[in-house]
């Protein structure tokens, strides 16, 4: 594991990120979940949804795993492949909710969801990715902007090709990021959905980042050779500048003024 916590000390070093990068493994079986792994149903007693459990390791640091008994999201039972969806409620609740406007539209947004094959993995464990207890498929990082555009120029180092995705605010974090960066092995720009910033804490400031794991190291290749150049985090301002304060009088004139 000390080759993937090492990665993580690194981009804690060049990003900076405000809460912990996430190291994310899917898993076929439950009895593969590692010893002292923390589950919402047995430990919290609660069920929650995949960003939720996102949250509590990013923030609070812990090793969560999540199975079909611990899910409290219906959205992300259908995209995880858990549980069968209710095609009519689907497109119920997307109308009545007026993400849809009407029921063809609403279809469309059910089959444009990324998805797992039913009962393809039967547990996700999530852990911090500087201390992770597994070895990660996808990394998940939460970034302000800034971050973000560095992590970009990180993964776009050594292939030259931009990064393409595709946003729709909806089953965002989980599904689009995490399920999008497994299927395509590719890495993906999310915007947080609703669901991220109601149950999931993520701030207005807030952008995620999902790759695939085995991505992960030329992303740090990347951030340090553009370190070198003096493209940072924090970004390194322009400072060395003669400040203007009036239009007309100088600055000695405004002070005797006043």
């Amino acid at each position: 594991m000390k080759t993937w916590q090492d990665l993580g000390k690194e981009l804690n070093l060049y990003v900076k990120p405000e809460t912990m990068p996430i190291a994310i493994k899917f898993l076929q079986r439950k009895d593969e979940i590692p010893v002292g792994t923390r589950t919402p149903l047995k430990d919290l007693k609660v069920r929650m949804a995949h960003c939720q459990a996102q949250a509590i390791t990013r923030k609070y640091g812990w090793t969560i795993a999540m199975t079909k008994e611990d899910l409290g999201c219906a959205i992300s039972g259908h995209t995880y492949g858990w549980e069968l969806v209710d095609k009519d409620g689907a497109i119920k609740f997307l109308t009545k909710m007026s993400y849809a406007a009407d029921g063809d539209a609403a279809n469309k947004i059910l089959q444009s969801f990324r998805t797992l094959k039913p009962g393809q993995y039967e547990a996700i464990v999530y852990s911090p990715l500087e201390r992770t207890k597994i070895e990660p498929d996808i990394i998940l990082m939460y970034l302000n902007p800034a971050q973000l555009m560095r992590c970009l120029h990180g993964s776009t180092h050594h292939s030259g090709q931009p990064i393409t995705c595709s946003f729709s605010g909806r089953a965002a974090s989980c599904t689009e990021g995490v399920i999008g960066a497994f299927l395509d092995r590719s890495p993906k720009v999310v915007v947080p959905g609703n669901g991220d910033r109601v149950w999931a804490t993520v701030q207005d400031h807030e952008m995620a980042y999902a790759l695939p794991a085995s991505h992960l190291k030329d992303l740090v290749a990347g951030l340090a050779k553009t370190h070198e150049r003096g493209i940072r985090y924090p970004i390194p301002t322009f400072l060395r500048y003669q400040p203007e304060v009036g239009l007309t009088l100088p600055l000695t004139d405004i002070f005797k003024a006043s």
